[in-house]
Formats: C-alpha cells, structure tokens, sequence
C-alpha cells in the first residue's frame, strides 16, 4: 500500500478480485457493510442511490456504541472504472464537504484501487482519515482472500 496525505489523502491497495467484483463491493449496501469501518466498529446502516446526483449514506457505531455516519452525492459513476463523490460527517464529526475519487484498475486478475480523498481544512483531518481508508481497504482485501 502506498500513501501521502497534508490536506490530501492518496492511497492504492492491490485487491485479489477483478474491477466489477471490487466495483459491487464498494457500492452495494450488503457488501459495504462487510469492510467499511474501522476495526472495532461496525456498519449499522448503508444505503446508496448509484447514479450521477445519487446520494449515499453509511452509519458506523463505534465499541462505545458511538454513532458516526459519512454520507454524499456521486458525482461520477464509471462502472467498474470509477467512482467520484463527496463526503462529509454528520455532527460534530464534520469536516466540511470533501471530495473522493474512487479508481479501479484491473492489474493481472486483480484491481488496484486507488482512492484519493481531498479538500480537507486541516492536515490532522486528512491524517485521520488516512488511518481510516488504510483500515478499510486492509478489511476489503480481506474479503477476498482465501
């Protein structure tokens, strides 16, 4: 896995499935609620309207029982290429309208994903979140490998 973040976060993660498999599991609730949290919390609730002006919305609880919901709107949707939608906390958790991109690259039978996540007011935001989408990807590359 490869990373930089300021205000920035880029990362890319080698998945052992091809683009459309990768592709279903980022954006079908059911799939999304397998990895998209961090260690010790879990998703309670996904939704997800895949298509251009297409809100999502992920509730996360925490080991505390500590509720933390992400949601947006997609901006792009290239299936099984490439994903472009905002982001932003509900409460107090927010950070303010970001943006992420979202690319799938098909890399001898598996996808590089390539996540970028920008427009944070605050390195220690992107940091955060950088430590976040590397949690994520790590359980997403779990699903798939044997």
């Amino acid at each position: 896995m490869t990373a930089d973040a300021d205000t920035r976060v880029r990362l890319s993660k080698v998945i052992p499935a091809p683009p459309d498999t990768v592709f279903r599991a980022w954006t079908e609730p059911e799939e999304i609620a397998r990895w998209s949290a961090p260690p010790g919390a879990k998703v309670a609730e996904s939704r997800v309207a895949l298509a251009a002006g297409g809100a999502w919305k992920i509730g996360m609880e925490d080991e505390d029982g500590v509720a933390h919901t992400a949601f947006g709107v997609y901006r792009k949707v290239d299936a099984p290429n490439r994903l472009v939608y905002t982001w932003d906390w509900e409460g107090e958790h927010s950070v303010g309208e970001t943006g992420v991109t979202v690319e799938f690259l098909a890399e001898d039978g598996s996808t590089r994903v390539v996540v970028t996540h920008e427009g944070f007011p605050a390195a220690e935001a992107a940091e955060g979140h950088r430590q976040g989408w590397i949690a994520c990807l790590e359980l997403l590359a779990g699903l798939f490998e044997d």
